[in-house]
């Protein structure tokens, strides 16, 4: 339903005689420019060419990029990030509940404690993947 809404809108605003008159204009003038002769066929209007025709290649060369090299990467990297997304939460569905994993004399270290959360949760602290063991089992 939207595409045919944005076709129609788009089709009426192409309808319009200025835009008609617009492409009319520029059809001609690129025509004009293609025929440098007499005065108008001097070294800055051919170069000014020259640059045009560039700049008319780079931007099909990196609009192809964008299409055919780019989206399709990120498609590919998408799907791979779904398929290891949940082959991570398949595994840790696996794992022991976090009260019985061991507790590593690296593992929430505190030298002092935090201005928040009662001074023994990080800031990004998340009591279903976070685990502090109880005062006399440290």
């Amino acid at each position: 339903m939207l595409h045919q809404r944005v076709g129609l809108t788009a089709s009426r605003i192409l309808a319009r005689p200025i835009v008609q008159a617009s492409f009319r204009r520029n059809a001609t003038h690129n025509a004009m420019e293609q025929q440098l002769s007499g005065p108008r066929d001097n070294a800055f209007n051919r170069e000014r060419l020259a640059v045009k025709h560039h700049a008319e290649a780079t931007a099909e060369f990196w609009r192809k990029l964008s299409l055919y090299v780019v989206i399709p990467c990120l498609i590919l990297a998408s799907a791979n990030t779904w398929v290891q997304w949940n082959e991570h939460w398949e595994h840790q569905a696996h794992l022991p509940p976090i009260e019985e994993r061991p507790q590593y004399s690296y593992q929430n270290l505190r030298t002092k404690a935090y201005p928040w959360r009662g001074g023994n949760k990080t800031l990004f602290w998340n009591d279903k993947y976070n685990y502090i063991p109880p005062v006399g089992e440290e």
